[in-house]
């Protein structure tokens, strides 16, 4: 029996130490996890292994057997890793839960309501699993993490306890029932772990609905006019919306890529005392939000901050009126085309169209294009498309903020950004949407395919982003495992560089520690644009800033941009740095 207790010990240890770095250290690498649940698995398979001492043994080889050959899998397949570690994770804790169900029924013992509490536990750390299919990091970590960790220090008790495991057979059982302090801290252990899931099922339910759900005022009505720039609906709208402005959401008509028509939103913000003088226009790009139809910033809690406008109150200040369109795809029906040029310079400019038409206000004809990283990329579209598609939108500026220009740099990028892989995802997503020779399985490597599939769901704030970050963090390599810059991606890349000629005045800003949008890609950016015709360029870069921290309210680009765009509405002359 001595050997049995030394063995119950040695295995509870490694159980121990498997399950709590699994807890504790869930984002060394892929690969790691990949060895922690293997022996994870193996020690589970032990464990119920030495259980035969139950009247039902035949029972309990089915978890046993069920975690060897989850063990199995993951060895066997271990390019589909995040796929494969789902379901034998999620189905091998089903089977373990419902067999201890079935012993919490066919016992008469007092331990019967620690096995339906232990059966309850494992049955939703299972469910858990597989409800969350691409958060390998959660779902393995965590949710197999407890277990293991439990079942190991089970495994040490029994061991120090002299507890036997694996009678020989025809031996009998000690007569009485168990001490009570040895069935109470089963009990106790079970009830924490019933907790402790139904607490993380909690969790996974509050990520699974943190994208908003968007409502029927984003519906097209039965009746749709076929010009761009029409206006559809309006409603009030209040969100963060500052004092002293009154606001409202808008729905509209635009064009897609090929000039394929489209509805797009809106939020149009004015002064409450502006007089009857029509309202010079700010049409605000916004950055990155997310891909998914919730993720428009009429839909978010903080609209114009989600998408890095820190500059609202300034603008509404200066008795500007602000229109800034979610896009084609964001609140109204999709795809989002992400980083796509047309779709999104056709949805600023048919925003400001359309707000010209709502009747509580009165816009001028004048308009300044703002828009930051996306939506930088966005307002230089804009500018391109001006003069063709939309020359009574009044186009007198272009600024943009660290605008996402040359897009093959962006994304051979991204592997080196923190969160990379989330951007990956939503550029993946929306080339692929888009463009019918774009196919993300030719780029993502088979292990990441659920994960980036699953991160374009989640928008880039809320809980969701949380979870996405938990993902970039146990990323141990790129999600590419072909160049994103080749074949049918990289050509569509290069179609959506905004290279045309920009008739008006463009000021292009840069933060000099941008770790996303690399300030010497650019500086060659704005050589490009200087060579490439149309209006002056007035280039300027920002020490210290990074890409957000270049248009954060404290930035010195902001008394620039303001000044600017009142030149631009006054009419003065533009400077031009370009040599």
């Amino acid at each position: 029996m001595a050997g049995i207790r030394v063995w119950s010990i040695v295995v509870g240890v490694v159980a121990v130490l498997v399950g709590w770095t699994l807890l504790f250290r869930p984002f060394a690498s892929l690969t790691v996890l990949l060895l922690l649940v293997v022996v994870g698995l193996l020690v589970m398979a032990g464990s119920r292994l030495a259980e035969l001492e139950r009247p039902w043994a035949a029972l309990d080889l089915v978890p046993a057997t069920a975690y060897l050959l989850a063990a199995v899998a993951v060895l066997v397949w271990p390019g589909s890793a995040v796929v494969v570690l789902v379901w034998v994770v999620g189905l091998s804790l089903l089977v373990d839960g419902v067999v201890a169900l079935v012993h919490a029924v066919r016992d008469r013992g007092p331990g019967r309501i620690t096995s339906a509490l232990r059966g309850t536990a494992t049955v939703v750390l299972g469910v858990l699993a597989l409800s969350w299919p691409d958060v390998t990091s959660i779902v393995v970590a965590v949710v197999f993490g407890i277990r293991v960790l439990w079942t190991g220090l089970e495994l040490v008790w029994q061991g120090v306890r002299g507890r036997t495991a694996g009678r020989p057979t025809g031996q009998p059982a000690p007569a009485g029932p168990r001490p009570w302090w040895r069935r109470s801290l089963s009990f106790v252990a079970a009830a924490a772990t019933l907790v402790l899931a139904v607490a993380l099922a909690g969790v996974g339910s509050l990520v699974s609905n943190s994208t908003p759900v968007p409502d029927d005022f984003y519906t097209a009505p039965e009746d749709v006019p076929g010009e761009p720039g029409a206006l559809l609906r309006t409603d009030d709208f209040d969100r963060a919306i500052p004092d002293g402005a009154r606001a409202w959401r808008i729905l509209y008509t635009t064009t897609a890529l090929g000039d394929e028509p489209a509805l797009a939103s809106a939020i149009v913000v004015v002064p409450d005392d502006a007089g009857a003088a029509p309202l010079p226009v700010v049409a605000w790009a916004h950055g990155t939000t997310g891909v998914a139809e919730g993720c428009a910033p009429s839909l978010l809690a903080d609209p114009f901050e989600a998408g890095a406008m820190f500059t609202l109150d300034e603008a509404i200040g200066n008795d500007w009126a602000v229109v800034a369109t979610d896009y084609v795809g964001l609140g109204t029906e999709g795809p989002h085309a992400y980083l796509v040029g047309e779709p999104a310079g056709h949805a600023v400019l048919d925003a400001v169209r359309a707000a010209r038409a709502v009747e509580e206000i009165s816009l001028a004809d004048r308009t300044v294009v703002w828009g930051h990283s996306q939506g930088g990329h966005a307002a230089l579209w804009a500018g391109i498309l001006a003069e063709d598609h939309a020359p009574d939108a009044g186009v007198v500026g272009v600024a943009a903020m660290a605008p996402a220009s040359n897009l093959t740099g962006l994304i051979t990028n991204l592997d080196e950004v923190p969160g990379g892989s989330i951007f990956a995802s939503y550029v993946l997503d929306g080339f692929a949407s888009t463009y019918d020779d774009v196919d993300v399985d030719d780029y993502v490597r088979g292990a990441a395919e659920v994960q980036v599939e699953e991160m374009a769901t989640r928008c880039l704030s809320g809980p969701g982003a949380l979870v996405n970050i938990a993902e970039y963090l146990v990323q141990d390599t790129s999600v590419f495992d072909t160049d994103p810059t080749s074949g049918a991606l990289g050509a569509r890349l290069e179609e959506n560089v905004p290279a045309g000629p920009i008739a008006a005045p463009l000021l292009l800003a840069q933060g000099e520690t941008d770790p996303l949008v690399i300030p010497s890609a650019q500086q060659e950016y704005a050589d490009q644009r200087c060579d490439s015709g149309g209006g002056p360029v007035d280039y300027r870069t920002y020490p210290d800033r990074d890409h957000v921290g270049v248009v954060a309210d404290d930035s010195p680009l902001v008394p620039d941009l303001l000044e600017w765009t009142r030149q631009r509405f006054a009419g003065e002359e533009a400077a031009d740095t370009c040599g």
